[in-house]
């Protein structure tokens, strides 16, 4: 009898697996995509933005901003940026503001802004930076334009999360981590746990909506993620980690799949790896805990 792997390697199984690709065209959407001037988001907007569709990126470099717009200026997409440090609740909320006072209509909604330390820091509004950015950040960003998507139904979101999330649950005892020793895989696991299970209850309050949520890890692909820490870490990430990652662009095909190949209209509250279904860690599915995290995390957002 075959063993099964345990959560942590679950990655495993998927790593090697061919991947879906479609060339379903996208016509006359309106796509908002965060954390696309590098790395996974990066490939998710070029790969989208060869359609005629109408791109908004959210941005926290103005300069990393206009080099990727004007790089990709001669795409059939209309691309436009929006300049916002989703470490502020307070940014993340003008950003929202700004994108719905320049469109009427989201077609579909992509949070792939995302953060990696390896030292514990607090944000401006007292909260883990990791866990701000990676989970609350992108939790009411999606809220703020809820309205918007649901006036634009069909409409999709997808949670750009990792496999990182089975190497940590989830203390909301102590999210930032005053009384346990942090660090960055525990603290990246702890946040991408908080997103899922949010994940999961916004699935089934978007039922009957005609909106649907789902979330995907980007593959083991080489990002710029991790380069705010110390040189040590980003020795160690270039002689030993960018080794074994493969590249980025397997990760915009995969988006680029999952928001627009017609085998996923309707398909809602889902995980997938790259673009294969998978089955999250056991601490990620408690349905009873997501529940409590979702109103723990409204209450922090305000919404």
């Amino acid at each position: 009898m075959k063993k099964k792997l345990p959560d942590e390697l679950m990655f495993l199984k998927h790593h090697n697996a061919i991947q879906k690709t479609t060339e379903a065209k996208l016509r006359d959407k309106t796509i908002v995509i965060t954390g696309a001037t590098s790395g996974v988001g990066y490939e998710a907007l070029k790969r989208i933005a060869q359609n005629p569709v109408h791109i908004f990126f959210v941005a926290r470099n103005l300069y990393k901003a206009q080099a990727v717009k004007s790089e990709l200026k001669h795409l059939p997409a209309t691309i436009e940026f929006i300049i916002a440090d989703f470490s502020s609740l307070h940014e993340v909320r003008r950003a929202a503001v700004e994108i719905r006072s320049q469109t009427q209509k989201i077609d579909i909604l992509i949070n792939c802004a995302g953060l990696h330390s390896t030292k514990r820091i607090l944000t401006n509004d007292g909260h883990e930076m990791v866990f701000a950015v990676n989970h609350l950040a992108s939790f009411l960003f999606t809220h703020l334009l809820l309205d918007t998507l649901k006036a634009s139904a069909p409409a999709k979101i997808l949670n750009i999360n990792s496999e990182g999330h089975r190497f940590n649950g989830l203390d909301i005892t102590d999210l930032d981590w005053q009384k346990r020793h942090y660090t960055g895989l525990r603290g990246y696991g702890a946040s991408k746990t908080a997103q899922l299970l949010c994940t999961w209850e916004l699935h089934d309050q978007l039922m009957g909506s005609g909106v649907t949520i789902n979330a995907m890890h980007p593959g083991d692909v080489k990002t710029n993620i991790g380069q705010n820490n110390g040189w040590l870490y980003r020795l160690f990430s270039k002689l030993v980690i960018q080794r074994i990652l493969k590249d980025p662009q397997i990760s915009g095909e995969s988006i680029y799949y999952l928001i627009a190949d017609p085998s996923m209209d309707g398909i809602s509250g889902q995980y997938f790896n790259l673009t294969h279904e998978a089955i999250p860690a056991k601490h990620a599915l408690d349905r009873t805990f997501s529940k409590t995290v979702y109103q723990m995390t409204k209450d922090f957002c305000d919404v």
